[in-house]
């Protein structure tokens, strides 16, 4: 193993915001400052048929054309729609049981992962299904290391289309697979040292085909070799859920959901989640979105699970805020959990 370097994130000249504004009060639909300014939805994003409803999205990803994909727990497990929200198809029924993630590979198909059955599954842009790894509803012995103990996403390397499976809830593992969907090795362990995992809960490649891994409960982004050699880890962050690594521009950008890591007495508690953390490869923060604490206000997330990027440079938030919100509530509505930032 290497050794271990730990990236301090800048604290001085950090660009942060919750409001343009500074004060949530003013009800501003506008968030971040300098080059990530952000007008948010409000409400949840994405034109439904009346009578449908998403219950809870709990992933998105956006493909080549701009066609956005959103895994839910509602109507239909996936809903596909423009940018600008009009609903273009749908799949998915009868197919998943607990929809989890969603990723696009370079090929143009889909990595979905679902944690309910302890399945992957390659399916095609208009919901064929072409690969499935895992038995349905047979997942392997809690912490063993084997595939799938309730997975949670994919990433793809686009150079060599490998594929890299983090199995996060009951184990604490990334499986590396090759294109036809043939194991090549696993990595990883439970707890907080470098390289081990606490809910390997998201994964990414970069440009490069380096592998980094949102280790939720450890509040770490750690990145590794293709080969599973640890190579650093960014702390200081809240709980690591979502990851998005967006490779279009000069240099690529790291996207991050992190969940709210305070207690739920303090809910005014600031810099402690949910929000967006945008950083470099090296692990220079270059922009935060989102100061207050979890909320249904304008400008505020909930559980921020999933995230991806369009062309554009506009974001989208899967949030489960059904599950970690909404059914401990007495409440007679569907909490927002899909919300699109689009960049001013």
């Amino acid at each position: 193993m290497p050794d271990i370097e730990v990236s301090q994130q800048l604290e001085s000249g950090l660009p942060r915001a919750g409001h343009e504004s500074g004060d949530p009060s003013t009800g501003s639909d506008v968030i971040g400052v300098g080059e990530y300014r952000y007008r948010v939805t409000g409400d949840n994003w994405g034109n439904l048929p009346d009578g449908w409803f998403y219950k809870e999205a709990t992933a998105v990803a956006v493909d080549a054309d701009d066609r956005v994909y959103v895994f839910n727990r509602g109507t239909s497990p996936m809903i596909v729609f423009d940018t600008d929200g009009n609903m273009i198809d749908h799949w998915g029924e009868g197919i998943f049981s607990n929809p989890h993630g969603v990723s696009v590979a370079p090929d143009g198909n889909l990595w979905c992962v679902d944690n309910g059955d302890n399945t992957v599954r390659k399916m095609s842009p208009s919901g064929e299904l072409l690969m499935t790894l895992g038995e349905p509803n047979k997942p392997a012995p809690k912490m063993s290391g084997t595939p799938f103990s309730v997975p949670t996403h994919v990433a793809v390397d686009p150079s060599s289309g490998n594929f890299y499976v983090a199995d996060g809830y009951s184990n604490a593992s990334v499986h590396k697979f090759n294109p036809d969907g043939e194991l090549i090795k696993t990595w990883g362990e439970s707890g907080t040292n470098p390289g081990q995992f606490n809910i390997v809960h998201n994964i990414a490649t970069d440009s490069e085909g380096w592998v980094y891994v949102a280790d939720r409960e450890n509040h770490r982004i750690q990145k590794f070799s293709p080969d599973g050699e640890f190579q650093t880890q960014w702390v200081n962050m809240s709980r690591t859920a979502a990851l998005y690594i967006d490779t279009r521009g000069d240099e690529d950008l790291i996207y991050v959901g992190e969940y709210f890591s305070g207690i739920s007495s303090n809910d005014v508690g600031t810099e402690l989640g949910p929000r967006i953390t945008i950083m470099n490869t090296g692990g220079e923060i270059v922009a935060r979105v989102g100061l207050e604490a979890y909320g249904e206000q304008v400008g505020r997330f909930f559980s921020p699970h999933g995230i991806a990027v369009d062309s554009r440079g506009d974001i989208y938030v899967a949030e489960v805020s059904h599950s970690d919100y909404g059914r401990g509530w007495n409440i007679d509505h569907e909490l927002r959990s899909m919300q699109k930032l689009v960049k001013l």
